[in-house]
Protein backbone atom coordinates (compact mmCIF):
# COMPACT_ATOMS: atom_id res chain seq x y z
CA UNK A 1 0.00 0.00 0.00
CA UNK A 2 1.33 3.03 -0.94
CA UNK A 3 0.01 6.03 -2.47
CA UNK A 4 -3.19 6.13 0.27
CA UNK A 5 -0.81 5.50 3.50
CA UNK A 6 0.45 9.51 2.96
CA UNK A 7 -1.62 12.68 4.98
CA UNK A 8 -3.44 15.33 2.93
CA UNK A 9 -1.02 17.46 1.00
CA UNK A 10 0.98 20.08 2.87
CA UNK A 11 -0.99 22.96 0.80
CA UNK A 12 -4.22 22.20 2.25
CA UNK A 13 -5.98 18.82 4.47
CA UNK A 14 -9.32 19.17 1.65
CA UNK A 15 -9.77 19.79 -2.12
CA UNK A 16 -12.50 21.37 -3.61
CA UNK A 17 -13.42 21.50 -7.13
CA UNK A 18 -12.42 25.06 -8.51
CA UNK A 19 -15.60 27.13 -8.97
CA UNK A 20 -16.97 27.62 -12.65
CA UNK A 21 -17.50 31.70 -13.35
CA UNK A 22 -21.65 31.67 -13.67
CA UNK A 23 -23.77 34.36 -15.60
CA UNK A 24 -26.61 35.80 -13.35
CA UNK A 25 -28.69 33.90 -15.89
CA UNK A 26 -26.94 30.86 -15.52
CA UNK A 27 -29.67 28.61 -13.80
CA UNK A 28 -28.11 25.12 -13.37
CA UNK A 29 -28.75 23.04 -10.76
CA UNK A 30 -25.24 23.14 -8.78
CA UNK A 31 -22.66 20.88 -6.34
CA UNK A 32 -20.15 21.29 -4.39
CA UNK A 33 -17.28 18.63 -3.90
CA UNK A 34 -15.11 18.08 -0.42
CA UNK A 35 -12.26 16.04 -0.66
CA UNK A 36 -10.57 13.70 2.49
CA UNK A 37 -7.55 12.45 2.13
CA UNK A 38 -5.07 11.46 -0.02
CA UNK A 39 -4.10 12.49 -3.82
CA UNK A 40 -6.19 9.51 -5.31
CA UNK A 41 -9.20 11.00 -3.68
CA UNK A 42 -8.13 13.94 -5.77
CA UNK A 43 -8.38 12.69 -8.78
CA UNK A 44 -11.01 10.96 -8.19
CA UNK A 45 -12.93 14.41 -7.13
CA UNK A 46 -11.83 16.25 -10.02
CA UNK A 47 -13.00 13.17 -12.33
CA UNK A 48 -16.33 13.24 -10.54
CA UNK A 49 -16.84 17.02 -11.06
CA UNK A 50 -16.30 16.62 -14.93
CA UNK A 51 -18.79 14.35 -14.70
CA UNK A 52 -21.32 16.55 -13.11
CA UNK A 53 -20.74 19.63 -15.50
CA UNK A 54 -21.17 16.97 -18.50
CA UNK A 55 -24.49 16.45 -16.80
CA UNK A 56 -25.65 19.59 -16.29
CA UNK A 57 -24.42 21.07 -13.24
CA UNK A 58 -22.57 24.14 -12.16
CA UNK A 59 -19.72 23.71 -9.65
CA UNK A 60 -19.77 25.66 -6.41
CA UNK A 61 -17.53 25.80 -3.63
CA UNK A 62 -19.75 26.06 -0.44
CA UNK A 63 -21.99 23.70 0.56
CA UNK A 64 -24.19 26.44 1.55
CA UNK A 65 -24.29 28.08 -2.32
CA UNK A 66 -24.80 24.44 -3.80
CA UNK A 67 -28.27 22.00 -4.72
CA UNK A 68 -25.97 19.16 -3.90
CA UNK A 69 -22.99 18.66 -1.13
CA UNK A 70 -21.03 15.59 -2.21
CA UNK A 71 -17.97 14.35 0.22
CA UNK A 72 -15.19 12.02 -0.75
CA UNK A 73 -14.60 10.05 2.03
CA UNK A 74 -11.38 9.18 3.60
CA UNK A 75 -11.41 5.92 5.98
CA UNK A 76 -7.63 5.19 6.47
CA UNK A 77 -8.05 6.12 10.52
CA UNK A 78 -10.61 6.52 12.75
CA UNK A 79 -9.88 10.18 12.91
CA UNK A 80 -10.66 10.07 8.85
CA UNK A 81 -14.05 8.59 9.82
CA UNK A 82 -14.63 11.25 12.21
CA UNK A 83 -13.72 13.90 10.08
CA UNK A 84 -16.12 12.72 7.75
CA UNK A 85 -19.04 12.47 9.85
CA UNK A 86 -18.32 16.02 11.11
CA UNK A 87 -17.90 17.62 7.87
CA UNK A 88 -21.37 15.67 6.48
CA UNK A 89 -23.52 16.68 9.26
CA UNK A 90 -22.00 20.73 8.77
CA UNK A 91 -23.24 20.39 5.15
CA UNK A 92 -26.80 19.74 5.81
CA UNK A 93 -26.37 22.55 8.67
CA UNK A 94 -25.06 24.79 6.40
CA UNK A 95 -28.25 24.08 3.76
CA UNK A 96 -30.94 22.33 5.12
CA UNK A 97 -32.20 22.19 1.73
CA UNK A 98 -29.33 20.45 -0.35
CA UNK A 99 -29.02 16.88 -1.28
CA UNK A 100 -25.40 15.64 1.02
CA UNK A 101 -24.14 12.96 -0.44
CA UNK A 102 -21.49 10.53 0.93
CA UNK A 103 -18.84 8.39 -1.53
CA UNK A 104 -15.01 7.35 -1.78
CA UNK A 105 -13.74 4.72 1.14
CA UNK A 106 -15.42 5.53 4.10
CA UNK A 107 -18.73 4.95 2.14
CA UNK A 108 -17.44 1.89 0.40
CA UNK A 109 -16.53 0.55 4.05
CA UNK A 110 -19.40 1.27 6.34
CA UNK A 111 -22.46 2.60 3.56
CA UNK A 112 -25.02 1.83 6.63
CA UNK A 113 -23.07 3.74 9.54
CA UNK A 114 -23.13 6.59 6.90
CA UNK A 115 -27.09 6.15 5.91
CA UNK A 116 -27.81 6.65 9.40
CA UNK A 117 -26.63 10.69 9.71
CA UNK A 118 -29.61 12.55 10.12
CA UNK A 119 -29.54 14.34 6.48
CA UNK A 120 -27.22 12.34 4.37
CA UNK A 121 -29.50 11.49 1.55
CA UNK A 122 -27.65 9.30 -0.57
CA UNK A 123 -24.19 6.85 0.25
CA UNK A 124 -22.24 5.51 -2.85
CA UNK A 125 -18.88 3.69 -2.63
CA UNK A 126 -16.10 3.49 -4.71
CA UNK A 127 -17.54 1.09 -6.91
CA UNK A 128 -20.92 3.28 -7.67
CA UNK A 129 -18.52 6.61 -8.27
CA UNK A 130 -19.05 6.28 -12.19
CA UNK A 131 -23.02 6.75 -11.57
CA UNK A 132 -22.56 9.11 -9.19
CA UNK A 133 -24.05 12.14 -11.32
CA UNK A 134 -27.13 10.33 -12.81
CA UNK A 135 -27.97 8.86 -9.17
CA UNK A 136 -28.07 12.65 -7.58
CA UNK A 137 -29.93 13.54 -10.43
CA UNK A 138 -32.53 11.66 -10.16
CA UNK A 139 -32.90 12.32 -6.40
CA UNK A 140 -32.99 16.42 -7.90
CA UNK A 141 -36.34 15.77 -9.71
CA UNK A 142 -38.03 18.93 -8.89
CA UNK A 143 -34.93 21.39 -8.46
CA UNK A 144 -34.41 20.52 -11.88
CA UNK A 145 -37.73 21.00 -13.17
CA UNK A 146 -37.69 24.59 -11.37
CA UNK A 147 -34.36 25.27 -13.27
CA UNK A 148 -35.91 24.10 -16.55
CA UNK A 149 -38.96 26.45 -15.87
CA UNK A 150 -36.93 29.14 -15.26
CA UNK A 151 -35.18 29.23 -18.41
CA UNK A 152 -31.59 27.54 -17.07
CA UNK A 153 -29.53 26.03 -19.71
CA UNK A 154 -28.76 22.56 -19.39
CA UNK A 155 -25.73 22.51 -21.51
CA UNK A 156 -22.06 21.97 -19.53
CA UNK A 157 -19.54 25.09 -19.25
CA UNK A 158 -16.58 23.61 -21.96
CA UNK A 159 -14.26 26.71 -22.07
CA UNK A 160 -11.10 26.05 -19.97
CA UNK A 161 -12.59 28.75 -17.34
CA UNK A 162 -15.25 27.12 -16.55
CA UNK A 163 -13.15 23.66 -15.71
CA UNK A 164 -13.03 22.25 -12.41
CA UNK A 165 -9.18 22.79 -11.58
CA UNK A 166 -7.48 20.75 -8.57
CA UNK A 167 -4.79 22.08 -6.18
CA UNK A 168 -4.83 25.89 -7.33
CA UNK A 169 -5.86 25.37 -10.96
CA UNK A 170 -2.28 24.93 -11.62
CA UNK A 171 -1.81 21.04 -10.41
CA UNK A 172 -3.99 18.03 -12.08
CA UNK A 173 -4.15 14.99 -10.43
CA UNK A 174 -4.62 12.07 -13.01
CA UNK A 175 -5.06 8.66 -11.88
CA UNK A 176 -2.98 6.11 -13.33
CA UNK A 177 -4.06 2.72 -11.21
CA UNK A 178 -5.80 1.78 -8.62
CA UNK A 179 -6.34 -1.43 -6.47
CA UNK A 180 -3.53 -3.05 -3.96
CA UNK A 181 -2.74 -6.84 -3.95
CA UNK A 182 -0.24 -6.32 -1.18
CA UNK A 183 -2.58 -6.24 2.38
CA UNK A 184 -0.04 -4.56 4.74
CA UNK A 185 -1.48 -5.76 8.13
CA UNK A 186 -2.87 -2.29 9.34
CA UNK A 187 -4.30 -1.18 5.80
CA UNK A 188 -8.05 -1.56 5.19
CA UNK A 189 -7.48 0.08 1.45
CA UNK A 190 -7.31 -2.92 -0.46
CA UNK A 191 -10.84 -3.65 1.35
CA UNK A 192 -12.32 -0.21 -0.01
CA UNK A 193 -10.30 -0.31 -3.39
CA UNK A 194 -10.14 -3.69 -4.37
CA UNK A 195 -7.34 -5.76 -6.53
CA UNK A 196 -4.60 -3.57 -8.48
CA UNK A 197 -5.97 -2.86 -12.19
CA UNK A 198 -4.30 -0.41 -14.46
CA UNK A 199 -5.44 2.27 -16.52
CA UNK A 200 -4.08 2.15 -20.17
CA UNK A 201 -1.28 4.22 -21.80
CA UNK A 202 -3.07 5.62 -24.80
CA UNK A 203 -6.08 7.11 -22.06
CA UNK A 204 -3.11 8.74 -19.79
CA UNK A 205 -1.49 10.58 -22.52
CA UNK A 206 -4.87 11.24 -23.68
CA UNK A 207 -5.96 12.33 -20.82
CA UNK A 208 -2.91 14.76 -19.76
CA UNK A 209 -2.89 16.49 -23.30
CA UNK A 210 -6.57 17.34 -22.19
CA UNK A 211 -5.28 18.89 -18.98
CA UNK A 212 -2.01 20.45 -20.42
CA UNK A 213 -4.73 22.27 -23.46
CA UNK A 214 -6.94 23.73 -20.23
CA UNK A 215 -4.12 25.61 -18.53
CA UNK A 216 -2.42 22.71 -16.14
CA UNK A 217 1.41 23.16 -15.59
CA UNK A 218 1.82 20.22 -13.46
CA UNK A 219 0.89 17.14 -13.41
CA UNK A 220 0.81 14.86 -10.73
CA UNK A 221 0.35 10.47 -11.26
CA UNK A 222 -1.68 9.23 -8.12
CA UNK A 223 -2.45 5.94 -7.34
CA UNK A 224 -2.83 3.13 -4.77
CA UNK A 225 0.19 1.17 -6.01
CA UNK A 226 2.12 3.16 -8.33
CA UNK A 227 5.58 1.02 -8.80
CA UNK A 228 3.49 -2.23 -10.27
CA UNK A 229 1.58 -0.56 -12.41
CA UNK A 230 0.93 -2.29 -15.78
CA UNK A 231 1.39 -5.70 -14.52
CA UNK A 232 -2.04 -6.32 -16.10
CA UNK A 233 -1.42 -4.79 -19.50
CA UNK A 234 0.99 -6.26 -22.17
CA UNK A 235 4.36 -4.56 -22.54
CA UNK A 236 4.10 -2.19 -19.88
CA UNK A 237 5.03 -0.64 -16.62
CA UNK A 238 5.52 2.86 -14.64
CA UNK A 239 8.61 3.30 -16.65
CA UNK A 240 7.71 2.45 -20.46
CA UNK A 241 4.66 4.60 -19.30
CA UNK A 242 6.53 7.99 -18.00
CA UNK A 243 8.46 7.56 -21.20
CA UNK A 244 5.81 7.75 -23.46
CA UNK A 245 3.80 10.71 -21.07
CA UNK A 246 7.16 12.80 -21.69
CA UNK A 247 7.73 11.72 -25.74
CA UNK A 248 3.89 12.42 -26.36
CA UNK A 249 2.33 15.19 -24.32
CA UNK A 250 3.35 19.22 -23.94
CA UNK A 251 3.25 18.65 -19.80
CA UNK A 252 5.78 20.93 -18.09
CA UNK A 253 6.34 19.43 -14.69
CA UNK A 254 5.78 15.52 -14.18
CA UNK A 255 5.33 14.60 -10.73
CA UNK A 256 4.73 10.86 -9.41
CA UNK A 257 3.24 10.56 -6.34
CA UNK A 258 4.55 7.37 -3.97
CA UNK A 259 6.89 4.95 -4.96
CA UNK A 260 7.75 1.83 -2.76
CA UNK A 261 10.98 1.17 -1.36
CA UNK A 262 11.98 -1.92 -3.45
CA UNK A 263 9.95 -0.76 -6.83
CA UNK A 264 12.90 1.88 -7.82
CA UNK A 265 15.46 1.06 -9.16
CA UNK A 266 18.31 2.83 -12.01
CA UNK A 267 16.16 2.17 -15.12
CA UNK A 268 13.28 4.18 -13.83
CA UNK A 269 15.61 6.92 -12.42
CA UNK A 270 16.99 7.59 -15.77
CA UNK A 271 14.09 9.50 -16.25
CA UNK A 272 14.90 12.13 -14.05
CA UNK A 273 17.57 13.55 -16.24
CA UNK A 274 14.46 14.95 -17.82
CA UNK A 275 14.08 18.00 -15.91
CA UNK A 276 10.03 18.35 -16.52
CA UNK A 277 10.24 15.22 -14.06
CA UNK A 278 10.18 16.80 -10.94
CA UNK A 279 13.15 15.86 -8.21
CA UNK A 280 10.64 14.79 -5.27
CA UNK A 281 10.33 11.12 -4.12
CA UNK A 282 7.75 10.35 -1.39
CA UNK A 283 8.49 6.77 -0.13
CA UNK A 284 6.68 5.53 2.84
CA UNK A 285 8.78 4.28 5.65
CA UNK A 286 5.75 3.35 8.29
CA UNK A 287 8.49 1.64 10.96
CA UNK A 288 12.62 2.11 11.15
CA UNK A 289 12.56 -1.28 13.21
CA UNK A 290 12.54 -4.54 11.07
CA UNK A 291 10.31 -6.30 13.78
CA UNK A 292 7.75 -3.90 13.54
CA UNK A 293 8.11 -4.31 9.14
CA UNK A 294 7.74 -7.46 9.35
CA UNK A 295 4.72 -7.50 11.39
CA UNK A 296 3.29 -4.82 9.18
CA UNK A 297 3.40 -7.40 6.29
CA UNK A 298 5.92 -4.66 4.26
CA UNK A 299 8.12 -5.97 1.76
CA UNK A 300 11.65 -4.57 2.69
CA UNK A 301 13.91 -4.04 5.32
CA UNK A 302 15.37 -1.28 6.74
CA UNK A 303 18.90 -1.61 5.29
CA UNK A 304 16.78 -2.08 1.41
CA UNK A 305 15.40 1.25 2.09
CA UNK A 306 18.21 3.01 3.28
CA UNK A 307 19.95 1.45 -0.19
CA UNK A 308 16.67 3.31 -2.12
CA UNK A 309 17.23 6.13 -0.67
CA UNK A 310 21.04 6.59 -1.32
CA UNK A 311 20.42 5.53 -4.70
CA UNK A 312 17.81 8.01 -5.71
CA UNK A 313 20.16 10.68 -4.03
CA UNK A 314 23.00 9.62 -6.09
CA UNK A 315 20.57 9.65 -9.30
CA UNK A 316 18.78 12.82 -8.46
CA UNK A 317 20.75 15.75 -6.66
CA UNK A 318 19.17 17.66 -4.70
CA UNK A 319 15.38 15.97 -4.55
CA UNK A 320 13.29 15.44 -1.67
CA UNK A 321 12.81 12.40 -0.23
CA UNK A 322 9.40 12.61 1.79
CA UNK A 323 8.17 9.49 3.97
CA UNK A 324 5.16 8.02 6.38
CA UNK A 325 5.56 6.83 9.28
CA UNK A 326 3.21 4.86 12.46
CA UNK A 327 3.89 5.08 15.49
CA UNK A 328 2.30 3.30 17.97
CA UNK A 329 1.88 -0.28 16.16
CA UNK A 330 0.86 -3.11 18.25
CA UNK A 331 4.13 -4.76 20.27
CA UNK A 332 6.43 -1.79 19.26
CA UNK A 333 8.31 -1.70 22.68
CA UNK A 334 10.79 1.01 23.40
CA UNK A 335 13.61 -0.27 21.89
CA UNK A 336 11.85 -0.67 18.57
CA UNK A 337 10.17 2.59 18.71
CA UNK A 338 14.00 4.02 19.72
CA UNK A 339 15.26 2.18 16.02
CA UNK A 340 12.33 3.59 14.21
CA UNK A 341 13.14 7.21 15.39
CA UNK A 342 16.98 7.08 15.00
CA UNK A 343 16.30 5.30 11.93
CA UNK A 344 14.11 8.09 10.63
CA UNK A 345 16.25 10.97 11.65
CA UNK A 346 19.28 9.34 10.26
CA UNK A 347 17.22 9.45 6.65
CA UNK A 348 17.28 13.01 7.08
CA UNK A 349 14.39 13.00 5.13
CA UNK A 350 12.81 16.66 3.51
CA UNK A 351 9.42 16.05 5.09
CA UNK A 352 7.45 13.03 7.01
CA UNK A 353 3.94 12.26 7.72
CA UNK A 354 3.32 11.13 11.38
CA UNK A 355 0.54 8.80 12.22
CA UNK A 356 -0.43 7.33 15.41
CA UNK A 357 -1.14 3.90 14.85
CA UNK A 358 -5.16 3.45 14.79
CA UNK A 359 -6.78 0.04 14.58
CA UNK A 360 -9.03 -0.60 11.65
CA UNK A 361 -11.73 -3.25 11.99
CA UNK A 362 -11.08 -5.82 9.02
CA UNK A 363 -7.54 -5.69 9.16
CA UNK A 364 -5.10 -8.15 10.73
CA UNK A 365 -3.64 -5.74 12.46
CA UNK A 366 -7.05 -5.04 14.25
CA UNK A 367 -6.55 -8.71 16.11
CA UNK A 368 -3.25 -7.71 17.60
CA UNK A 369 -3.45 -6.71 21.25
CA UNK A 370 -2.92 -2.49 20.89
CA UNK A 371 -0.22 -2.76 23.81
CA UNK A 372 0.98 1.09 23.55
CA UNK A 373 -0.97 3.01 25.94
CA UNK A 374 -2.53 5.87 24.27
CA UNK A 375 -0.37 8.19 26.23
CA UNK A 376 2.95 7.06 25.28
CA UNK A 377 1.54 6.43 22.16
CA UNK A 378 0.93 10.44 22.14
CA UNK A 379 4.20 11.00 23.38
CA UNK A 380 5.99 8.75 20.99
CA UNK A 381 4.32 10.44 18.36
CA UNK A 382 5.61 14.29 19.94
CA UNK A 383 9.08 13.84 19.43
CA UNK A 384 8.92 11.53 16.10
CA UNK A 385 7.43 14.78 14.59
CA UNK A 386 10.42 16.87 16.57
CA UNK A 387 13.04 14.92 14.28
CA UNK A 388 10.60 15.83 11.18
CA UNK A 389 10.50 18.98 12.18
CA UNK A 390 14.01 19.42 12.65
CA UNK A 391 14.74 17.15 9.48
CA UNK A 392 11.80 19.50 7.39
CA UNK A 393 14.26 22.66 8.48
CA UNK A 394 17.72 20.69 7.77
CA UNK A 395 16.82 20.05 3.83
CA UNK A 396 14.87 23.47 3.11
CA UNK A 397 18.42 24.90 4.76
CA UNK A 398 20.48 23.07 2.76
CA UNK A 399 18.76 24.63 -0.73
CA UNK A 400 19.05 28.19 0.43
CA UNK A 401 21.42 29.96 -2.17
CA UNK A 402 20.06 27.67 -4.92
CA UNK A 403 17.91 28.65 -7.91
CA UNK A 404 15.12 26.06 -8.62
CA UNK A 405 12.00 25.77 -10.52
CA UNK A 406 8.80 27.33 -8.76
CA UNK A 407 5.15 26.68 -10.28
CA UNK A 408 3.54 30.19 -8.81
CA UNK A 409 0.17 29.62 -7.60
CA UNK A 410 -1.02 32.32 -5.54
CA UNK A 411 -0.59 36.17 -4.74
CA UNK A 412 -1.65 38.06 -2.30
CA UNK A 413 -1.51 41.93 -2.88
CA UNK A 414 -1.37 44.68 0.50
CA UNK A 415 0.82 47.65 1.64
CA UNK A 416 3.79 45.95 0.93
CA UNK A 417 2.84 44.99 -2.72
CA UNK A 418 2.75 41.56 -4.32
CA UNK A 419 3.72 38.15 -2.96
CA UNK A 420 3.12 34.96 -4.89
CA UNK A 421 3.25 31.67 -3.53
CA UNK A 422 4.34 28.32 -5.16
CA UNK A 423 6.45 25.13 -5.35
CA UNK A 424 9.48 24.50 -6.17
CA UNK A 425 10.21 21.38 -8.63
CA UNK A 426 11.46 19.36 -5.27
CA UNK A 427 8.45 20.00 -3.36
CA UNK A 428 9.22 23.64 -1.13
CA UNK A 429 6.59 25.68 -0.54
CA UNK A 430 7.82 28.88 -1.58
CA UNK A 431 6.98 32.95 -1.72
CA UNK A 432 8.58 35.86 -3.12
CA UNK A 433 7.84 39.56 -3.81
CA UNK A 434 7.30 40.89 -7.33
CA UNK A 435 4.81 43.54 -9.59
CA UNK A 436 5.25 41.15 -12.48
CA UNK A 437 2.41 38.82 -12.96
CA UNK A 438 3.58 35.73 -12.42
CA UNK A 439 0.29 33.80 -12.00
CA UNK A 440 0.53 29.99 -13.57
CA UNK A 441 3.88 30.41 -14.73
CA UNK A 442 6.96 28.11 -14.08
CA UNK A 443 10.37 30.53 -13.36
CA UNK A 444 13.21 30.50 -11.47
CA UNK A 445 13.17 31.38 -7.67
CA UNK A 446 16.13 32.11 -5.75
CA UNK A 447 16.17 30.65 -2.39
CA UNK A 448 16.92 33.46 0.30
CA UNK A 449 15.62 32.13 3.69
CA UNK A 450 13.70 29.67 5.71
CA UNK A 451 10.85 31.84 7.14
CA UNK A 452 7.99 29.31 9.17
CA UNK A 453 7.24 26.35 6.98
CA UNK A 454 8.00 28.20 3.69
CA UNK A 455 11.25 29.65 2.27
CA UNK A 456 11.31 33.35 1.15
CA UNK A 457 12.67 33.39 -2.47
CA UNK A 458 13.69 35.73 -4.59
CA UNK A 459 11.83 35.14 -8.52
CA UNK A 460 14.48 35.14 -10.92
CA UNK A 461 12.70 36.44 -14.59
Amino acid sequence: MTEVSTAPETDGPDFTAGEAPALETDQRPTVAIKTHGCKLNQADSDLLARQFMESGYRIVSSAADADVFVLNTCTVTANADAKARQALRAAKKANPDAVVVATGCYAQWSAQQLAKIEGVSLVVGNTGKQQLPSMVTGLLGDVLSRHSREGGNPQPATSAANLPFAAGRHRAMVKIQEGCDQVCAYCIVPKVRGRERSIPPETLVSQINQRVSEGFREVVLTGTQLGTYGFDLPYVNLTRLLERILAETGVGRLRVSSLQAHEIDPPLLELWQDPRMCPHFHIPLQSGSDAVLERMRRRYTTGRFAETVALVRDCVPGCAVTTDVIVGFPGEGDAEYHESLAFAQAMEFADMHIFPYSSRPGTTAAHFVDDVPPPEKKDRVARMMEVADTCFRAFRTSQLGQARPVLWESKRVDDGGTTWRGLTDNYIRVYGKTDLDLSNSISLGHLVELDGREVAVKPLL
